[in-house]
């Protein structure tokens, strides 16, 4: 079986989001399983010397995207086994940053029409062509339009990855005649309210559409969840799944990070030697009977931040606690948090930056992490959470309610600890229930041994998609 991911960022290439940590790590497994899969990315200027100084050029077409032909290297790394490929273009690919760019739909209509023509130079002729969020999502639509035709595309099939269906890569319609020649043809499949969407497209045209939960795939096909689409996502009945994000449980492995103070297993003895060096890192008390609770996310308005304004004051006056705020995002919430810490220097540090050694520090120092998320895909945070014994608190929405289920002090069972309603006050008893069970080491011991014995890699999800690949192609 070949497939070939097209996907906008991968680990460890470049990163702005989880959809890195996925094409980083997927891959790998489905390799593990014996298919012949290979990775095709934007070649950013963001991406290491060491990377690109790795690459490897193997050729060169030209793009014609309307009235504009452009040039497109071809770069290549192996990497863990895998081939890498890079689409090389200065003019839209040398820039500071990965995204955010007027011409945005100009520069991915690009990346979806150099990947198709690229396909054939490599003599690469994909079962499969994985597509993942807006950035590739033209891709089905274009092979039925411009390359059904071909024998070499003929028999080429399409899965598409919904990662997050509030991005959709929304422009102007208009752009579709100019960039791509498309005309009105397959207009109802891609018009976004006068619009044209890239995702709307890829839901469209492929032949098979995942999401990376259960819980999500639920979810999108309502009005609150779908932004305008929960139509046409409830019209695929079984072309739509839900499958589970993993992580890449050798990376991120408490018994051998090499960024955590204390390396263990299951032993909290040893795991609270790092809440009490991450305690002096941060100059906090070095408190280690006190639960740390910690949250390493992007301060943006989805992840549920307006709870923990709403009542963080509250928690830190009345509670013995403390809290590690990890992150950068919207202005106005970096410095509410900036202030606060300055309200509670004893009991909050706000981190306002990104940093992947001391995000796995905070993963290994706390005892909860807090995710109160206005609605969450899969989330990566709470599984890596899990696999370091900090254990979760959660808003049952998502990936997360597929991941994260309430501790019973009953039966034992639970890895977590949930609630459904988007509620400050909601979130701050479900944050004391799990400080009380803290302070109860038969219990604590219990809900972390769960977390401990939790399987949070790629083995069982990597299956699912071989099954979906196995489907199309037998379409």
């Amino acid at each position: 079986m070949k497939v070939l991911f097209a996907a906008s960022e991968s680990t460890p290439f470049i990163k702005t989001g989880g959809l890195a940590d996925v094409i980083g790590a997927l891959p790998k497994e489905l390799l593990n399983s014996g298919v012949d899969v290979r990775v095709i990315l934007p070649k950013y200027r963001g991406i290491a010397q060491q990377y690109r100084d790795a690459m490897e050029h193997i050729g060169e077409v030209y793009i014609q995207l309307g009235w504009r032909r452009q040039y497109c290297g071809i770069e290549r790394i192996i990497h863990e086994g895998i081939p890498i490929y890079f689409i090389d273009n200065e003019y839209y690919f040398g820039r500071d940053n990965v995204y955010g760019y007027m011409d945005d739909g100009e520069r991915f209509s690009f990346f979806n029409k150099a990947i198709l023509q690229v396909i054939r130079e490599l003599d690469f002729q994909a079962d499969v062509v994985h597509c993942h969020d807006w950035h590739t999502a033209m891709i089905p639509l274009l092979l039925e339009a411009d390359y059904r035709h071909d024998p070499f595309y003929a028999k080429m099939r399409t899965v598409f990855t919904i990662h997050n269906l509030l991005y959709q890569g929304v422009f102007p319609y208009d752009m579709l005649n100019d960039l791509m020649g498309l005309g009105n043809r397959y207009y109802l499949g891609v018009e976004y309210y006068g619009n044209a969407s890239f995702m709307k497209a890829g839901i469209s045209y492929s032949n098979h559409v995942t999401t990376v939960s259960p819980t999500y795939a639920r979810e999108i096909q309502t009005s609150h969840y779908g932004y305008g689409l929960e139509g046409l996502l409830t019209s695929l009945g079984d072309k739509l799944s839900g499958i589970i994000n993993g992580i890449d449980a050798e990376s991120y492995n408490p018994a051998n990070d090499p960024y955590i103070h204390s390396t263990y297993q299951t032993n909290l003895d040893e795991k609270r030697e790092n809440k009490i060096a991450l305690q002096k890192e941060l100059n906090l008390p070095v408190a280690p009977k006190i639960p740390l609770i910690a949250m390493v996310t992007r301060l943006v308005d989805s992840k549920g931040l307006d709870l923990l304004v709403r009542t963080l004051d509250e928690l830190l006056h009345y509670d013995e606690v403390q809290v590690v705020i990890l992150g950068t995002g919207d202005a106005i919430y970096e410095q509410w948090f900036r202030e606060a810490a300055k309200r509670y220097p004893n009991k909050l540090s706000s981190q306002i930056t990104f940093n992947e050694g001391l995000s796995r520090k905070c993963y290994a120092a706390s005892d909860i992490f807090l995710m109160p998320s206005k609605f969450e895909p899969c989330g990566i945070s709470q599984l890596l959470a899990l696999r370091y014994g900090s254990i979760p608190v959660v808003r049952e929405t998502g990936g997360l309610n597929d991941t994260v289920h309430a501790y019973n002090e009953f039966t034992g069972e639970g890895n977590g600890f949930t609630f459904s309603d988007f509620n400050a006050h909601d979130m701050l008893h479900t944050i004391r229930r799990a400080v009380s069970f803290y302070h109860q080491p038969k219990h604590w011991r219990k809900v972390t041994n769960n977390a401990f014995s939790g399987d949070y890699s790629w083995g069982v999800s990597a299956r699912e998609y071989i099954d979906i690949y196995e489907q199309v192609i037998e379409q």
